[in-house]
């Protein structure tokens, strides 16, 4: 059965598009049509900052909302977010390609938990504090909503990546012009159904789905006081650029080429940790920004590691994205599933070798499916090691001594997240200190909702997540006394 809207979600409302244009929708799966929504024009684009704006600068509305009244509000849209959960997951899966299985535990639980978080945050803010002025009397310093705020979000991780931005955004005082990808709207659309049954004011949270176009014209809209944006590093360096002239604060949150350095003493019981391999290296078939998906192996137990991630990707059962069983489910698109390829080819013509995989699997000749790969015999210096694949594909290099581990694994252009394995967790934690990345786990990796989240060099500028979630969103204000 197919997924149609006609409307967009701006000001509290469904209204019809300024636009004939449509954003078809097929499954990642078979390759079905499975919906439609209605792209974005400029029109549109100037329709919901202006919904944004009209509901920022009421003086009796969101932004001057007490603490407590707009955190409860900020709970009822959790409640709406949950009790569509599974439906949530369903749309995500069929549209990008991520299992079932792993759809239904973050896509709608993790934007209600973190919501639930940023309301937290809100209540016990303290947003004004009085100091001695250094020169004489007092100075009072206060925290207030930076303004509209232009979201981004991409494909691969569609309604945790989106809640991060709009979460503390709107916990903060501010209001939003969602822009999901076009890969992903029908979910979209569903958290729009969400935010208009909750007790969010009409015109604080407003969606436009839409593709490059619409994204660079609401970048650049002269209304807009802040962009937030993940997805890839191109991309972001050219929203930084437009911000940069405009002098328009901007965070990004950008693409990864993490290492999983493999200590000389490492567990590699498959039966122990494959879970939390997985989890690091391969979760929603690799396209996870942050994933270890460079695997440093020490010389004195290479094969030994070559084996064990054969074994590994090899057992995963790749599969339709709704059956529960799947573990590795198809790219989001088939021009994906092509550059994924052409990824894997560049491996083998640049001297890697191939251990598993590195075609497409039989018996799934429908939809945009590729096998998991492992490549052994890797120079860092290889397009596979240093360029984001964003696919089921691991890269092994091999190293010598620790210090050879932690000068390959910082030899990158990204630096998001990355993991260390070993059976030592001082040497573990000696080892993780020296990567130059903003995230990192020690025998898994699992994002922390109460911590920062976010990257160095090219993977992005700012924090996500954490104490400080809502500061991105504020601005500081002194007033002398």
């Amino acid at each position: 059965m197919s997924i149609t809207y006609d409307r967009h979600f701006i000001g509290g409302e469904w209204v019809a598009p300024s636009t004939p244009n449509v954003i078809e929708v097929f499954s990642a799966s078979t390759g079905e049509h499975i919906g439609s929504v209605p792209g974005s024009g400029n029109s549109d684009v100037d329709a919901a900052v202006e919904a944004a704006r009209r509901a920022f600068d009421d003086p009796h509305g969101w932004a001057h909302w007490a603490p407590e009244r707009r955190a409860t509000a900020i709970d009822s849209l959790a409640h709406e977010l949950e009790i569509r959960n599974d439906e949530m997951a369903r749309r995500v899966s069929m549209q990008n390609g991520m299992p079932i299985s792993i759809a239904e535990r973050p896509t709608g639980g993790f934007p209600a938990i973190y919501l639930r978080y940023v309301a937290g945050l809100l209540r016990s803010a303290q947003l004004e504090v009085e100091r001695p002025h250094l020169l004489g009397g007092t100075t009072i310093v206060r925290k207030e909503p930076i303004g509209v705020v232009a979201a981004i979000a991409p494909w691969n991780q569609p309604q945790i990546l989106a809640s991060l931005k709009y979460a503390p955004a709107i916990a903060a005082g501010c209001t939003v012009v969602l822009k999901p990808s076009p890969e992903t709207v029908l979910d979209s659309m569903l958290f729009a159904e969400a935010v208009a049954a909750s007790d969010v004011p009409d015109g604080v949270v407003n969606v436009i789905p839409g593709g490059r176009e619409t994204g660079a014209y609401l970048v650049s809209h002269r209304d807009i006081d802040k962009v937030t944006f993940t997805g890839s590093t191109a991309a972001g360096r050219s929203i930084a650029e437009v911000c940069g002239r405009l002098l328009r604060p901007v965070s990004l949150e950008l693409g990864g080429k993490s290492a999983a350095i493999v200590l000389d003493d490492a567990d590699l019981d498959l039966e122990r940790i494959s879970d939390d391999l997985f989890d690091a290296t391969l979760r929603n078939n690799g396209q996870t920004c942050f994933l270890s998906t460079r695997i440093l192996a020490p010389r004195s137990r290479y094969d030994e590691v070559v084996d064990t991630l054969c074994d590994f990707a090899r057992s995963l059962k790749v599969g339709d994205a709704l059956d529960p069983s799947t573990q590795i489910g198809p790219m989001v698109s088939s021009a994906h599933r092509d550059r994924v390829e052409g990824y894997m080819a560049k491996g083998s013509s640049d001297g890697a070798r191939l251990v598993t995989g590195g075609g497409r699997p039989k018996g799934l000749e429908q939809g945009w499916f590729v096998e998991p790969t492992v490549f052994a015999d890797v120079s860092n210096g290889a397009a596979i090691a240093q360029e984001e694949i964003f696919g089921p594909v691991l890269s092994i290099i091999v190293y010598d001594t620790i210090d050879d581990a932690v000068r390959i694994a910082n030899d990158s252009h990204f630096g998001l997240g990355g993991t260390v394995w070993t059976t030592d967790a001082t040497r573990g934690m000696d080892v993780a200190r020296r990567v130059q990345t903003g995230t990192i786990g020690i025998n898994r990796y699992s994002v922390d909702p109460g911590a920062p989240f976010g990257g160095v060099k090219g993977s992005g500028i700012g924090r996500e997540l954490g104490p400080g979630s809502l500061d991105p969103y504020q601005q500081l204000k002194s007033i002398y006394t």
